[in-house]
Order: structure tokens, then C-alpha cells, then sequence
């Protein structure tokens, strides 16, 4: 990454104003953190990156929009924080709209920003990887509770207030990793599953990783989709008003919406859903490889449907709500069954 001063930076944001925050970054070979510390004491705060501090504010904060990414899909919903579950390795958000995985090594930056716009300042935490790359963001909304901010921040602020902030170099996404040696062992293994869970414990002992299991497995386990099948997928769970879950997730958090989704609009190669409480920007050009997959659980067979980009890295996975009550998971079987298969053989 490049090396450059806090002014430095600042002098060549100054000349690019209107650009996004991830496009000059990428631009200019700087992380995101290391912009926003650039700015720390110019209406940005650094502050404690711990899952359990920041879920604790978040919950005094009524009404925001939880935001996580990856580098081909945007997953924002609306929502309040609330019923947090901390973990020494795993936490959770299990509330009604925002349903969260949060995965603590990863949080490793955080900041309190505060942003003047034209209808006033915005306000967000906004958190980060060793990186620099963001893990989570919560933006408040005019709905928040803005009286409870002031004291958050002076709750969280660390002592440490330096424009310069230490990055690791990023890690790449994991290519396909298998081993066709083991292949009957993977179907039989994979066969006696009863918890999705128990899925990538079956991958690492076979030293194999999930794209790659993927890719040899075969069926009835899975199916190799065409890209355009995700687009199609899209319009079908639209139109006939079926419930999923939407999984998009990078290695410090995974964001989950569950529901339907309503409102679709195309704006170049991005796919965006634009409902009131879910937004989801789609990058249908970066997906190289789909899949559409079954495993057995006590509940009986999930199914979901997962898009990689071109280096291996896992862009979405979804799957067919089955809540107590509202069991969507016949009508998602039916609309995977119709998804344009790939005739080419992706090769393992």
C-alpha cells in the first residue's frame, strides 16, 4: 500500500471530493482506515474496536442502517440492535431486522465520524480489519436516537488519537482447494450431515476448502449454475413473494436479511434491491462461479444457492426461510429447480 502522510492524504481527498470514500482508496493504494484516521480530530474519533463495545452502543441508538460488504455486494438493513450474543470467538445480533455473525479477531479499527452534508451531519461507527478494509458500519438515521451519541463516543474514544494508522497487507480469498482422492469420502461424509455447521469442519479434515469441495462433489449434492442464474433467481424469489435468507459476509462479520425482496432495479452491472428496510447493491458482472447446493440437516435438506468472484472468494449465499410459521423453503426448492444450468464442466 502506499505510504503517505496524514496532509498528503487530505491534499489529494481535497482535489477528489466527490469520488467514494472505497474508489479513491482504490485509487490512490490506501486502505480505508488510513483515510479516516487521516482525519481524526477533523470530526472523525478513533475508538474501541471490540464487537462488545460497539454493539453496546449501537443499542442506544434506536432506529440505524447496518451496513457489511463485500468487494461485489453491499448488504444494508434497517433496523435496531438489539439481542446481542458475545462470544470468545463468535458473537451475535439475532433481532428482528439486523442478524449478525461477528467474528471479533477481525475488528480491529474503529472510528466515530461525524460527516457535514447538505441535510446536516451524518454520524456512523464504522469499523475495520488489520487491513484497513471495512468489517461494519452503522450509520444513524433521522429515526436515531442522536441525544445518546455524544456520550457514546466519549465512552468509546481511546486515548491514542494519531492520524497514522498501522495496516497489515490484505489477505487474499482462498482459491478452490481439493483433492479428488478424497472424493468418496467427502460424499459420505457429506451424506451424514445433520447441521450446515458441520459442513467446513468436513472441508478443513479433508483439506479441501468450500469452493473446491464444491467443484468435485458432484451430484445430487450439487449443481453448477450459469452466472445469469443469479439475476433470474433475483426476479423468480420477486415475483412470487418468496422469503429468504441472504447471507453476504467478509471475515469480521456476516450480515444477514430475512425476508423478501420487493423492489428491484438494474443500474449498469450492479443489481440493486431498493426496499425500505433492505438494501442490497450486486455486482452480477464479478460472479464467476454459482452453485446450487444441498446438505442434509434434522430439518431436512437446506438449499441454498452461493456466488464466488473470478479469485474464489464467496460473494452471497441464500437460502429459503423456514421460520416456525412461515416455511418458505418448498417454494426457494422450486425456484432453485428452475435456475439455468451451466453445461460446461467447472474444472476442479
Amino acid at each position: 500500500m502506499t505510504h503517505l502522510t496524514p496532509i498528503e492524504i487530505r491534499d489529494l481527498r481535497d482535489k477528489s471530493p466527490n469520488l467514494r470514500a472505497r474508489d479513491f482508496t482504490e485509487q490512490n493504494g490506501l486502505s480505508e482506515a488510513a483515510l479516516l484516521a487521516a482525519y481524526t480530530g477533523q470530526g472523525v474519533t478513533r475508538i474501541d474496536a471490540h464487537p462488545d463495545q460497539i454493539m453496546a452502543a449501537a443499542q442506544e441508538l434506536g432506529e440505524v442502517m447496518a451496513l457489511t460488504r463485500v468487494a461485489s455486494c453491499v448488504h444494508e438493513k434497517v433496523g435496531v440492535y438489539e439481542n446481542y450474543h458475545s462470544g470468545q470467538h463468535a458473537s451475535m445480533v439475532l433481532a428482528e431486522d439486523i442478524d449478525l455473525r461477528i467474528f471479533a479477531s477481525h475488528w480491529q479499527h474503529a472510528f466515530a465520524v461525524e460527516t457535514p452534508t447538505d441535510e446536516g451531519v451524518r454520524r456512523s461507527l464504522q469499523v475495520f480489519d488489520a487491513a484497513g478494509d471495512a468489517v461494519h458500519k452503522i450509520f444513524l438515521r433521522e429515526a436515531s436516537l442522536v441525544d445518546a451519541w455524544a456520550g457514546i463516543k466519549e465512552k468509546l474514544t481511546l486515548e491514542s488519537q494519531s492520524q497514522v494508522i498501522e495496516v497489515s497487507p490484505r489477505q487474499p480469498a482462498e482459491a478452490a482447494k481439493s483433492d479428488p482422492l478424497k472424493l468418496d469420502i467427502l460424499r459420505k461424509e457429506w451424506a451424514r450431515l445433520t447441521d450446515t455447521h458441520q459442513f467446513l469442519r468436513l472441508c478443513s479434515k479433508l483439506k479441501m476448502n468450500r469452493l473446491g469441495a464444491y467443484r468435485i462433489a458432484g451430484a445430487p449434492f450439487v449443481r453448477a449454475l450459469a452466472p445469469q442464474a443469479v439475476d433470474q433467481m433475483l426476479h423468480l424469489v420477486q415475483e412470487r413473494g418468496t422469503e429468504i435468507m441472504f447471507f453476504v459476509g467478509n471475515r469480521g462479520c456476516i450480515q444477514i436479511h430475512n425476508g423478501p425482496i420487493k423492489t428491484l432495479r438494474a443500474m449498469g452491472p450492479w443489481q440493486n434491491v431498493l426496499d425500505p428496510k433492505f438494501n442490497l447493491h450486486l455486482r452480477l458482472d464479478h460472479i464467476a462461479e454459482v452453485w446450487a447446493v444441498e446438505k442434509p440437516t434434522q430439518r431436512g435438506m437446506a438449499v441454498s444457492v452461493e456466488a464466488f468472484d473470478k479469485n474464489g472468494g464467496l460473494i452471497f449465499q441464500t437460502f429459503g426461510l423456514g421460520k416456525e410459521g412461515r416455511d418458505n423453503r418448498p417454494a426457494w426448492k422450486e425456484i432453485v429447480d428452475a435456475l439455468e444450468g451451466l453445461e460446461e464442466q467447472v474444472p476442479a
